[in-house]
């Protein structure tokens, strides 16, 4: 036992000798690479069979290779562009943010809130005002008259399903109330509100008018929708409006017995400025512009209180196509005031009028030679106003994107405000002589001032993110719809287009010259 503990203690003192350690060291060093050096020479032994299959691979499978590399990434290419034009994002990045981040443990960011856009208001009312709000279109057209014999001549459906949805839950606001139970006609008339089939409604409208002669609203959806013609509707408005202000005086007399009379004056209320309002539309429309702009003014000032209808800006329209702009900028100096909404209309008009003091004598080489004039200086402020506003605008008036009908529901600074403003206005911009010119001259400096247009405006609030999207809602598929600012291409429809042409330009390689391209692909 004694000289076993002895043999253990002399090897312990040889192993901590540091010539012991030392060799031991090699030792694992050795170990080690003999490991590290089993994989490559796998490798090694790998890459020579590759090579012994590469080699024995002819032109035609090359070939076959590049073509089919190249198909299948323009396929994708094609699709990626499709979607990108359609819903503006690429479906891969889509695809990769809403379900592969989510895998790899990644948190998506979430988007800043977009501000309101509605210039004129306090922070307190800016921030409860609901995003990208969509406004009732106050020229919007009749859809018998108008819409409908749009769709018979081009094949094409004019309305959205959420634009018509819109102005059905509109209808049901106007024109309905909680006494219409008391009145079998009007019980009717609310159920026919709720249809969605044309026809249903309107023959839910002429049974109302067999169970009462003067129901109103009857007649009302009559010349929206039955009507083919102008003349037609203005018929119905007319019974309407007879129909429409004997109730609304029997209302009137007994609105203050209970709320239920109220709440039916409010009604009756409704459907007498929206048939007085239509009917002026209507004289409008049949070249009475005189008397058409008698009846918005009367209009306006028996009810003041309903200026959200945007009475003026039909009164607008009507006063340019008489060339009135005297009266014009009357209407402009009460209602283009900084505590009121804003709107295309009345931005446009107002740089219109001011154009309309210089656009005949303006020149652009003559201005860049002697500077602007004040009168000149104050048209374009007006202008970068107006696009800063809305900057769709200008390609509709200069004619560089075609118009379709404008929707009954819009979008404040959006596309849809666009079409419907220029719909109108286009025919009064190139009435004054140069006003086209100097728009065309001077709109697009308006980008150089505000850089980043979605994080800081100029005059107005930063313009809202949400545009594009309700635009799509509002206006119909075949319109290309206008995004602001414009959004660049997504990196894989580069790609994917890159690796489209590369493989095609291999694959045509591949034919000319099989043997040289065999050579270089066993390089």
């Amino acid at each position: 036992a004694v000289r076993s503990t002895q043999k253990e203690e002399q090897l312990r003192r040889r192993a901590a000798a540091p010539w012991a350690r030392g060799g031991l060291a090699v030792l694992a060093a050795l170990g080690l690479c003999c490991l590290a050096l089993r994989g490559p020479l796998r490798l090694r032994d790998g890459a020579a069979a590759v090579t012994v299959f590469l080699s024995t691979l002819t032109p035609k499978f090359y070939f076959a290779l590049t073509v089919t590399s190249s198909f299948i990434s323009g396929l994708i290419f094609v699709f990626e562009w499709w979607h990108f034009r359609k819903y503006g994002t690429s479906f891969i990045e889509q695809v990769s943010v809403s379900h592969l981040r989510p895998l790899i443990g990644g948190v998506e960011n979430s988007p800043p809130a977009p501000v309101a856009f509605l210039a004129g208001e306090n922070e307190t009312s800016r921030q409860n005002m609901p995003e990208c709000k969509v406004w009732r279109n106050p020229l919007n057209l009749f859809r018998g008259a108008e819409y409908s014999r749009y769709m018979w001549v081009t094949g094409k459906e004019p309305l959205t399903y959420y634009d018509m949805n819109l102005s059905a839950q509109d209808h049901q606001n106007f024109f309905t109330c909680d006494t219409d139970a008391l009145r079998p006609s009007d019980t009717v008339m609310q159920k026919a509100w709720r249809e969605r089939n044309p026809q249903a409604r309107i023959k839910a409208a002429h049974q109302a008018l067999e169970l009462n002669n003067d129901c109103a609203t009857a007649y009302v959806l009559l010349a929206e929708e039955e009507a083919t013609t102008i003349v037609d509707a203005e018929k119905y408005f007319k019974q309407a409006l007879k129909a429409g202000e004997m109730i609304y005086r029997r209302s009137q007399n007994c609105h203050s017995q209970s709320p239920q009379h109220e709440a039916q004056l409010r009604r009756d209320t409704n459907v007498l400025v929206y048939v007085k309002r239509r009917l002026a539309m209507c004289a409008r429309k049949l070249g009475r512009i005189r008397e058409a702009v008698k009846m918005m003014r009367d209009l306006m000032k028996e009810f003041p209180l309903l200026s959200m209808l945007n009475i003026h800006e039909n009164l607008l329209e009507a006063l340019l196509e008489l060339q009135a702009y005297a009266d014009v900028q009357a209407v402009l100096a009460k209602y283009d005031d900084i505590s009121l909404p804003k709107s295309a209309a009345i931005c446009y008009t107002a740089a219109l009028l001011k154009a309309r003091a210089v656009s005949e004598r303006f020149s652009p080489e003559t201005a860049s030679k002697r500077g602007l004039s004040t009168a000149e200086i104050n048209a374009v402020e007006a202008i970068h106003r107006a696009v800063e506003f809305n900057p769709h605008v200008p390609k509709y008036l200069l004619e560089m994107k075609s118009l379709v009908l404008p929707p009954e529901h819009i979008l404040k600074r959006g596309d849809s405000e666009a079409v419907a403003y220029a719909f109108f206005h286009l025919q009064h911009w190139k009435r004054i002589e140069g006003a086209l010119n100097l728009l065309h001259c001077t709109w697009e400096g308006t980008f150089r001032m505000i850089p980043y247009p979605l994080e800081k405006g100029h005059l107005f609030y930063p313009y809202p993110s949400c545009t594009e999207t309700a635009d799509r809602e509002l206006l119909p598929t075949f319109h290309e719809v206008s995004v602001y600012p414009q959004k660049e291409l997504p990196f894989f429809i580069h790609f994917t287009a890159g690796l489209c042409s590369f493989s095609a330009m291999l694959a045509l390689l591949t034919h000319q010259f099989p043997e040289l391209m065999v050579v270089f692909a066993k390089a």
